[in-house]
């Protein structure tokens, strides 16, 4: 009999922390909030935006993004920033597309400065080779 209720027990546990668990860590899906300033070129292959800061120096908007590599593989990230006015069209000629190796399981931060003061958003455009 107490064979029995140990083995209830335990699988109840087993239940509970099954349930408990946080979503794989291969996940690469991105917030929402985030994912409105994303211009996703391809898949994400592995790579989300964790987190990203927009702040406002002296007029001119500032971002940060905090690009994570959910696999265990490298990645290299094609990426560049789209400013953009109030009324949403670019502003500026649009900057080059730059290269960044993200390994596996590590976070890289890049940042951007707008061009001018009229800048009040941005797209991060994204394009994720795997290697």
């Amino acid at each position: 009999m107490n064979r029995r209720i140990l083995s209830l027990a335990a699988a109840a546990c087993v239940a509970m922390l099954a349930t408990a668990l946080p979503a794989q860590a291969d996940d690469d899906t991105t917030s929402p909030a985030i994912a409105a300033k994303l211009a996703l070129r391809g898949k994400p292959n592995g790579v989300k935006v964790a987190e990203m800061r927009l702040v406002r120096k002296a007029d001119v908007l500032v971002v940060q993004a905090d690009l994570y590599n959910v696999t265990k593989k490298n990645r290299t990230v094609f990426y560049r920033f789209r400013w953009l006015d109030s009324d949403g069209s670019q502003v500026g000629d649009g900057e080059a597309w730059k290269q960044l190796p993200v390994m596996g399981e590590q976070t890289q931060t890049i940042k951007g400065v707008a061009p001018t003061s009229a800048v009040v958003d941005l797209r991060l455009e994204m394009n994720v080779e795997i290697n």
